[in-house]
């Protein structure tokens, strides 16, 4: 039998652990302690440059306002959220290029952390604590961390794979009754729909698939109900793939990784799919250096990835995660699963794109309509996939496969699916650049 109460702290005692000019990483998304992250701008006063690295950050904390972080805290991020946007001015936010799958790894070589604290379920009989909704980077920050601290709450689901600690490796516990982070379901518009139309069309029964949140992967969802014996190797756990699973269409059973078994590194969606997850041995949640590996992805036959970017060019380069010089979000697992969907047999990449944005003009009030397939890159724009690694381009006009394919016809296939407006204005400009 374990000692429970040896490893019990306070959440005034985990707080007090924290020194001037630390390192605290916290679980990804919904893995994020709650309890103790909203207490922690009561030692604000106390400390000086406490750095909280953080991804997808979604439990709420007052040691995100903007004299907090000033005055106390540093946030370095692998992936940017509006939150964080708003303290940019500070001057004391700033993220991490990278890929999921190295996170954890390449962090430690450059800085390891004092204290990683990650939400965790109750711990099983043998005293072993599983994290509450992933393991991304969590264990593997862990392993080199000082202390590893887990925030246990009955209302964390209970997951099955390679997401523990044993009893051993935890420093301290703290309670709290706190639920993971949300995020709200997106309802796909006409456009979402068009675009999970064309890329339904492009996956086949049995093939594996990874697919993300938002308005067009919930369209690509709902359009695969029409399909049989998906399975699913996917850096991310959504409501869509449980929909398909209750739904009977996912059965993993083509599978030639985890076979039969809904494999991924982190879940984020709604209660509803935490309580789906709970005690599910249909899932398996896998350490992120594994399922986001392109290696391991290529192993399952069929593996289809499906992404979205803001921006694509000419010559097929996607811009997933800034708008120019701003960062808006992260690189995520975007070139892990697509360079791995084509790596498999039979397996291909797919990014997705509406044709247009609509933007207000603060100064006139107007709403001015741009391109998003464009003939170059906004300066300062992050390459998330470099046009070595595009493979489809879908919009709501159509797809285009690039693989294999010259610059000269990567313009024409581009701006076939660009809005008939715009394109006229791009091959003009790729002929200018002598592209065709």
């Amino acid at each position: 039998m374990f000692d429970y109460k040896s490893k019990l702290i306070t959440i005034e005692q985990a707080l007090d652990l924290v020194q001037d000019g630390d390192v605290i990483t916290v679980g990804l998304g919904a893995n994020e302690p709650p309890a103790f992250l909203g207490n922690l701008h009561r030692i604000a006063d106390r400390v000086r440059n406490v750095t909280v690295t953080n991804c997808l950050p979604t439990a709420k904390g007052e040691y995100l306002s903007e004299e907090n972080v000033r005055k106390a805290f540093k946030i370095d991020s692998w992936f940017s959220t509006p939150a964080l946007r708003k303290l940019a001015s500070t001057g004391r936010v700033t993220f991490i290029p990278n890929h999921l799958h190295f996170a954890g790894i390449k962090r430690n070589f450059h800085k390891k952390s004092n204290i990683m604290i990650t939400l965790a379920s109750m711990p099983e009989d043998n005293g072993r604590v599983r994290f509450a909704t992933g393991n991304t980077y969590e264990d593997r920050i862990g392993s080199e961390a000082a202390l590893r601290i887990v925030e246990i709450s009955p209302n964390a689901p209970h997951c099955f794979g390679q997401n523990y600690w044993d009893w051993d490796e935890v420093d301290y516990i703290i309670e709290s009754d706190a639920y993971p982070g949300t995020i709200p379901g997106v309802t796909p518009n006409e456009k979402d729909l068009a675009i999970g139309r064309t890329i339904a069309d492009l996956v086949n029964d049995g093939d594996c698939i990874q697919v993300g949140i938002g308005g067009i992967p919930n369209a690509v969802c709902s359009f695969l109900f029409e399909k049989k014996e998906l399975g699913i190797h996917t850096e991310m756990m959504t409501t869509g793939i449980m929909d398909l699973m209750k739904a009977g269409v996912v059965t993993n059973a083509r599978k030639q990784v985890d076979v039969g078994k809904t494999t991924f590194a982190f879940a984020l969606g709604s209660l509803e799919m935490y309580e789906f997850m709970h005690n599910n041995p249909d899932l398996l949640t896998g350490k992120g250096e594994f399922v986001n590996d392109p290696y391991v992805i290529a192993k399952n036959d069929n593996q289809v990835s499906i992404n979205t970017t803001v921006e694509v060019d000419l010559t097929g380069q996607c811009c997933s995660e800034s708008i120019g010089t701003l960062q808006i979000s992260g690189t995520g697992g975007q070139s892990d699963t697509a360079v791995g969907a084509q790596n498999s047999k039979g397996g291909r990449s797919i990014i997705a794109l509406y044709s247009t944005l609509d933007k207000k003009d603060h100064a006139t009030g107007e709403i001015k309509t741009s391109s998003k397939i464009v003939s170059t890159l906004k300066p300062g724009a992050a390459v998330s996939l470099s046009r070595n690694d595009t493979d489809w381009i879908v919009t709501e006009y159509g797809a285009v496969n690039l693989r294999g394919t010259s610059v000269s016809e990567r313009v024409h296939l581009l701006t076939g699916v660009a809005h008939p407006d715009f394109r006229e204005g791009l091959l003009a400009d790729a002929k200018s650049y002598g592209w065709i």
